[in-house]
């Protein structure tokens, strides 16, 4: 669900500003947003990501390496099968746990459990192959490219893809980040486990504070504007959650604009909660999340404030998708058939 409204929401930037998102200086993921960010620095745009999710199929269009597009899983790698091999048993990262009985206070919340939950039965193999059919090499051709996971044995972040991180290779590096403990398998880089970096931040907007860029704009699904009260245990927990991931997003926002930037935060409202629903791992409503959030976020981008803020970005053709065996396709002519991507 995650994946979905930041498809919906990257689209609806794209379509209100006229401006291409994938020509930002910096592009940082986490968790779904990782997927989201390397499909994009990548050369896959936001329209592309809504026609190809929604079903549509474009003539001789080919994937990096060389099979049909059309072919490739319409919801980004959200194909949940087992992890060949042994069921894991016990916890799963006993130095963790030990890191974090030791000291406590340096470990995030999410942190101090996750090393408890035994290792994922999940496989990140589809969310490998997903990025695989993009990347033209080892990583992305974007300069500044930020995939966030967290080291399973001492649970610090790491972002893959910045000058003193591990080397990864992108598809590795998407699905550590993506890789939630007690769920997915984790993902091993340079002989070390890796995580989703959700357990850092589901932001990890203060990355960025020594950058020096004028603007950063903050599209994150698991806050809300219109946090959710209700009785239902699932939503209960769901709400939970979504509060302490807004007060941590307004607590770095704070810091990159002590630091001079301006920050535009983007969140899910009332009405993305009530079609994303309390279980983000679903796949089923992935289409209905990505159309409400297109409605949505195109309402928040032409807020007053928020308006004046995106003026200034510079002119673009974010309707282009780039393919190895021929001129871009830009939309909506090359679109097949008939437009129906461009009403979707």
């Amino acid at each position: 669900m995650g994946g979905a409204w930041l498809t919906g929401g990257l689209q609806a930037l794209a379509a209100e500003t006229g401006w291409d998102p994938a020509s930002a200086d910096h592009i940082v993921g986490t968790s779904a947003g990782s997927m989201i960010a390397g499909l994009l620095a990548c050369g896959v745009p936001p329209w592309f990501m809504v026609a190809h999710s929604a079903g549509e199929s474009f003539e001789g269009l080919l994937d990096a390496q060389g099979r049909p597009a059309a072919e490739a899983d319409r919801s980004a790698g959200a194909v949940f099968r087992l992890h060949r091999g042994a069921p894991p048993v016990g916890p799963g990262s006993w130095s963790l746990i030990a890191r974090s009985l030791r000291a406590p206070h340096r470990h995030r919340p999410a942190a101090l459990a996750a090393g408890w939950l035994p290792r994922g039965l999940i496989s990140t193999e589809p969310l490998k192959d997903t990025i695989r059919r993009v990347v033209p090499g080892t990583w992305a051709e974007h300069p500044s490219l930020w995939i966030v996971a967290c080291d399973y044995a001492t649970g610090r972040r790491v972002p893959f893809g910045r000058e003193d991180a591990p080397p990864a290779e992108l598809p590795d590096a998407v699905a550590a980040s993506c890789a939630i403990p007690g769920f997915y398998r984790p993902v091993d880089i340079d002989g070390r486990a890796y995580v989703d970096g959700g357990l850092w931040s589901t932001s990890n907007l203060d990355i960025l504070r020594s950058a020096g860029l004028d603007l950063v704009i903050c599209l994150n699904p698991t806050s809300s504007l219109h946090p959710t009260h209700a009785w239902n245990p699932g939503e209960v927990v769901a709400g939970a959650l979504r509060r302490a991931s807004g007060r941590r997003l307004g607590w770095e926002a704070k810091r990159l604009r002590e630091a001079g930037t301006r920050v535009v935060l983007v969140q899910p409202t009332v009405r993305d909660l009530a079609v994303m629903g309390p279980n983000l791992m679903s796949r089923s409503r992935r289409n209905i999340v990505i159309r409400t959030a297109i409605e949505t976020i195109s309402e928040q981008l032409q807020a007053e404030g928020v308006r004046e803020e995106l003026a200034e970005l510079p002119a673009g053709n974010p309707y282009r998708v780039r393919r190895p065996d021929g001129p871009p396709y830009t939309w909506p002519t090359d679109l097949l058939p008939g437009g129906r991507a461009q009403a979707a």
